[in-house]
């Protein structure tokens, strides 16, 4: 037992580091970056400060919105019975656990912005600066945050802030996670192309690399799963 248990950290540590890269690498590419992250990024080079600041920054919020939402449901299900959290405290506490996770997380971050250059600008005349070069890295991170994401998840010890908001809003609509996921998705990109646009005077962080992760992250994550769920399953023992 004790054994299945390191398993689940040490996946669920290797799950936060490869989301970390991969989203630190989508924005690299210069091509947009991923819908969840949007938003942060485009505030960060708007007032020029650390991307990973203002990324936990913005995870916080997600994280009071979730224990907002949880405290409605709550009301409600002792007034109508028609929503159902079984334990208030339970639910509250799991969200606050989001803030130290994000705090790690961003910093993962913040160390991988400071590694990986900007492939643009600082690969000028390489293949990694060219067009090309730059697709095949943003292909690259899909799918590492696709993978970090469902180990992480696969793993069921905290969500990060960006999971954690969508099962929250789908508990509350009483909507399917997925349809949810989207329309979260895209009032990240129209925030951020407001913010854009409200105060550089253009748009800042959306682009190919956007559309790329909304629709091949949830693929990469959905192949793996297929592949190497019950595997892993049966080595950390997850019900």
């Amino acid at each position: 037992m004790e054994k299945n248990r390191i398993y689940r950290v040490l996946f669920y540590l290797a799950g936060l580091l490869i989301l970390a890269f991969g989203i630190t690498l989508n924005t690299k590419t210069g091509l947009g970056v991923s819908p969840i992250i949007s938003v942060s990024f485009c505030v960060s080079a708007v007032i020029k400060a650390n991307f990973g600041d203002i990324t936990f920054l913005w995870y916080a919020v997600f994280v009071l919105v979730e224990v907002i939402l949880h405290m409605i449901m709550s009301k409600r299900s002792r007034e109508s019975g028609k929503y159902r959290v079984t334990d208030l405290k339970k639910a509250v506490a799991a969200d606050v656990l989001q803030l130290p996770l994000c705090l790690v997380f961003t910093r993962f971050m913040n160390l991988f912005s400071a590694a990986v250059p900007e492939l643009e600008s600082d690969c000028a005349g390489t293949f990694a600066g060219s067009f090309a070069g730059r697709i095949l890295f943003l292909i690259i991170a899909v799918i590492l945050t696709g993978i970090g994401a469902v180990l992480s998840l696969d793993m069921r010890i905290v969500p990060n802030p960006g999971d954690g908001i969508v099962q929250a809003l789908g508990d509350f609509f009483g909507k399917n996670v997925g349809f949810i996921k989207n329309c979260f998705d895209v009032f990240n990109i129209c925030l951020t192309i407001t913010v854009g646009l409200v105060f550089a005077g253009h748009v800042i962080g959306i682009g190919v690399g956007t559309v790329l992760a909304v629709i091949g992250v949830g693929r990469v994550m959905a192949l793996f799963n297929y592949l190497f769920l019950e595997r892993l399953k049966n080595c950390c023992e997850i019900k």
